[in-house]
């Protein structure tokens, strides 16, 4: 019996020891040093090896060593390394090149269908179960990591003025993308950890921001970044039929609509928390689709989505990016009460790679990394609770000494306790400093000049007109540095032919910013024109500096003073009261009919108004940047804009009783593959009899250059009137049309449609208070309206995209054909090209 005992140790320690061969490592991106999750590691010739974890790691044991090991994965080059052979344990790390895309191509037989439709179609019919948007609610904390580098670093930049500077940080990066990758620098590095809450009806989110640490090249104020860095801008569902990344929408591998933008094949099955899963390897069917290329791991069992791990080349139809790659994780968070189940987000990596904007600059490196912990599901709070929907916590930049050991999910990298130290040597560089000043510059158009108080806007420094001559103008504004409650503007202009010193004031108070109120007043004295009002222009300041420019038809000097109260009642509801007074003091021959009377005649006149403003926005975003609070727009639902004026006789001076009433309505909604659609609904109305200055004007443009709040084909002052019903509309097809044709689809063009149609008129009192002739016989001119039943309507269609920055469109008119001139005495266009251009992806 003893002999037996005495085998089975000997045949037990063979074994053991056979066993004791680990290798481990770490896999990374060459390119950016980002670890590669899901890899295939083995070793050559047999049959031991395993998959990296979601941060690149990988371990096996082997009984047996062969002479090297390989990985394989999608989108890079295989890699092999030698192995020492007798040693019990060794690390093996690897840097992958990336290269081809390795996917197998899908066959159908004709004995039945590709095996993964199967799986696929099973897993589109069960999203309603597994998708965590039909919770009741949810809540968890968050953990952001961000970072933005330099690579792609070429020799002549090196021996360039900047270059040269920062060759020292650069010899201490030369490792930080791993022994075998590329050097880069990083410009940007940021950690936060938040409390993140949703609910379904209705439909609100919240971030809490506890904490933030950032440090970056050109980072002034952490405030508005800090509200950046959260959880709530790296929101990445696949669930969702398309996904937002970077304002464009990328359709999911397990859309509705999955058949006709993928291809499939499925690989093998994987163990993923000891559940088994298919692994499906995804490939668009047109490389210049906004489609993602990788694997998904669907269960067997249920159909969730485990894993993703997913690119989109830079092939596709977007612009300045080399590649993006989404990696994410998902874990089951089930109901105790209910049993409900569903699949939440648990770790998720993002990588977004800059192309070079011109062959001898540098790339960037966009890097992305949230771990999500603590999940509560179907307790949802009070709606208020909600608002704002990003939130900074009270000494958000205070932390303890071992705060961020705690809360991270890992500890930092050797890289990146580099980064955070060689981020602070690059950014105290003068030439960096500088560099960084004229990049705010062009970018905000103020340069700070002393505590608080910043100079400008630059593009409003210089115009000409026929009025003004050579204008010149210098403004101001104060920052949160000045003050954290009071905003204050101002500027000076002149007009060396009409000598007259225009001015503007503007002073804001911050009531409170939870919830938003504030309280302002303002002042100005400046020439206007009739129909390029600053009111009509909006916010598109270079249209506004562009009408300063040129031929003044019927101009006008307007003294102005307003104050006004806004707050915001509850979350989407902002209304606003105001009294505003205005003088009218043209500089062309105007009159209108005082009280009825044709013998009593009005060159000039003064109103004062009331003015209420209601403004619903459900589910807007904000976020706080100094003393400003900036919408980012709304989830999938329209802005309205309602707007009272009463028009007040009597009071300060004011001439005229009146109402008058305006509404608007935006939003933008996706039209499945066909691309996305824009609109603006908008309708005027006011029952009072008034000289046309005071109606509604319709924005013209008679410039060479597309804009997008105009009439293009409509003149200056063309018409108005005194109700109006319009539609702006644009539809974008991206890629849709081009993207087919093999000669151009490498141009990315994309293809656009726009209608704007205009319903208005002017009723016959508010004509006749225009005299033909003043007291003096000289004839005054009056104004253009439309006919109540045909509407103005100019269609447009053009190509976007074209070398990345212009955007071509030809624009018919097509109605009120008939008129060879306007009252002014400008030719109407039936046709004409414009032009445009801005920053798009």
């Amino acid at each position: 019996m003893n002999k037996w005992y005495l085998a089975i140790l000997l045949l037990s320690l063979a074994c053991v020891t056979q066993a004791q061969h680990v290798i481990k490592g770490r896999i990374t991106d060459a390119t950016t040093g980002d670890p590669i999750p899901f890899a295939a590691v083995g070793l050559k010739g047999g049959s031991a090896g395993g998959n990296t974890d979601f941060d690149g790691n990988y371990s096996f044991a082997a009984r047996q060593l062969s002479d090297s090991i390989f990985v394989s994965y999608i989108g890079y080059q295989r890699a092999t390394k030698s192995v020492q052979p007798g040693l019990a344990e060794q690390t093996i790390d690897f840097q992958l090149t990336a290269g081809s895309s390795q996917l197998r191509e899908v066959r159908v037989y004709a004995k039945g269908e590709n095996p993964a439709f199967r799986i696929i179609r099973n897993a589109v019919a069960a999203k309603a179960t597994h998708d965590w948007r039909n919770l009741k609610a949810y809540e968890y904390e968050s953990y952001v990591k961000n970072e933005f580098d330099v690579n792609k670093i070429s020799d002549q930049f090196r021996k360039g003025p900047v270059g040269k500077k920062i060759t020292g940080p650069l010899e201490k990066l030369q490792k930080i993308a791993g022994d075998d990758g590329k050097p880069i620098i990083p410009i940007f590095l940021s950690e936060s950890f938040s409390d993140y809450y949703h609910r379904r009806n209705p439909e609100l989110t919240k971030e809490r921001i506890n904490k933030t640490k950032i440090t970056g090249v050109g980072i002034t104020d952490g405030s508005t970044f800090s509200q950046f860095i959260g959880s709530a801008f790296q929101q990445y569902n696949f669930y969702e039929n398309w996904l937002p990344i970077l304002r464009k929408e990328f359709i999911s591998p397990i859309a509705d609509g999955w058949r006709g933008s993928y291809d499939y094949f499925l690989g093998d099955t994987i163990q993923i928390d000891n559940s088994p899963c298919y692994e499906i390897e995804v490939t668009p069917r047109r490389a210049q689709d906004l489609a993602f290329v990788g694997k998904i791991w669907i269960d067997t069992a249920d159909y969730a989505l485990r894993q993703v791990d997913l690119r989109i080349s830079g092939d596709a139809n977007i612009n300045y990016v080399e590649s993006i790659a989404i990696q994410q994780q998902l874990t089951a968070v089930e109901d105790s009460t209910t049993k409900q189940r569903a699949w939440l987000p648990k770790q998720t990596r993002v990588l977004i790679d800059v192309k070079e904007f011109t062959k001898n600059s540098v790339g960037f490196l966009a890097k992305f990394f949230v771990s999500n912990r603590n999940f509560k599901i179907n307790q949802p709070r009070e709606a208020t609770f909600y608002n704002p929907a990003v939130e900074l916590a009270d000494h958000y930049r205070e932390q303890k000494d071992n705060y961020w050991q705690q809360v991270r999910p890992d500890s930092l990298t050797a890289e990146e306790r580099t980064a955070y130290s060689l981020i602070d040597s690059v950014k105290n560089i003068p030439i960096v400093r500088s560099y960084t000043q004229i990049l705010s510059i062009i970018a905000n158009g103020y340069q700070r000049i002393y505590n608080g108080i910043e100079l400008g806007p630059f593009l409003s420094t210089g115009a000409f007109n026929t009025i003004e001559g050579l204008r010149l103008r210098a403004g101001f504004r104060t920052n949160a540095e000045f003050s954290k409650v009071w905003v204050l503007s101002g500027y000076l202009a002149y007009g060396f032919k009409d000598n007259v010193m225009k001015y503007g004031a503007d002073a804001k108070y911050i009531i409170s910013r939870k919830p938003w109120a504030e309280i302002g007043a303002s002042t100005s004295y400046d020439l206007e024109q009739i129909g390029l009002t600053t009111e009509a222009v909006g916010n598109n300041s270079l249209f506004a500096t562009y009408s300063r420019f040129g031929r003044y038809r019927r101009g006008y000097y307007q003294r102005e003073y307003m104050s006004y109260i806004r707050a915001e009642l509850i979350k989407g509801l902002t209304p606003m009261i105001g009294i505003r007074r205005r003088s009218f003091e043209p500089l062309y021959n105007f009159a209108y009919v005082n009280n009825g009377d044709p013998s009593g005649q009005s060159g000039t006149y003064q109103n004062t108004e009331l003015i209420t403003e209601l403004r619903i926005a459900k589910n807007e975003l904000f976020i706080y940047n100094d003393n400003d609070r900036v919408s980012l727009g709304t989830a999938q639902s329209p802005i309205y804009t309602l707007r009272y004026s009463l028009g007040l006789q009597n009071t300060l001076g004011g001439d005229f009783n009146y109402h008058r009433f305006t509404l608007t309505m935006a939003d933008n909604f996706r039209v499945g593959i066909l691309g996305r659609s824009f609109y603006t609904l908008s309708a005027g109305y006011t029952p009072s009899t008034l000289p046309y200055p005071l109606l509604f004007p319709h924005l013209g443009n008679q410039s060479l250059f597309y804009v997008g709040n105009a009439f293009n084909m409509m003149n200056y002052f063309e018409f108005l009137s005194d109700r109006y019903a319009s539609l702006k509309y644009e539809h974008n097809f991206e890629g849709l049309l081009f993207n087919r044709l093999p000669a151009i689809k490498r141009l990315k063009w994309r293809t656009l449609l726009n209608v704007n149609v205009l319903y208005g008129g002017a009723r016959q009192a508010n004509r006749d208070i225009i005299p033909d002739y003043d007291l003096q016989g000289n004839p005054i001119p009056g104004f253009g309206s439309l006919n109540s039943n045909t509407p103005y309507v100019e269609v447009g269609y053009g190509i976007d995209n074209i070398f990345k920055f212009f955007r071509i469109e030809a624009i018919h008119r097509l109605t009120y054909l008939n008129q060879p001139t306007t009252i002014d005495g400008v030719k109407i266009n039936r046709f004409a090209v414009k032009a445009s251009a801005y920053f798009t992806l």
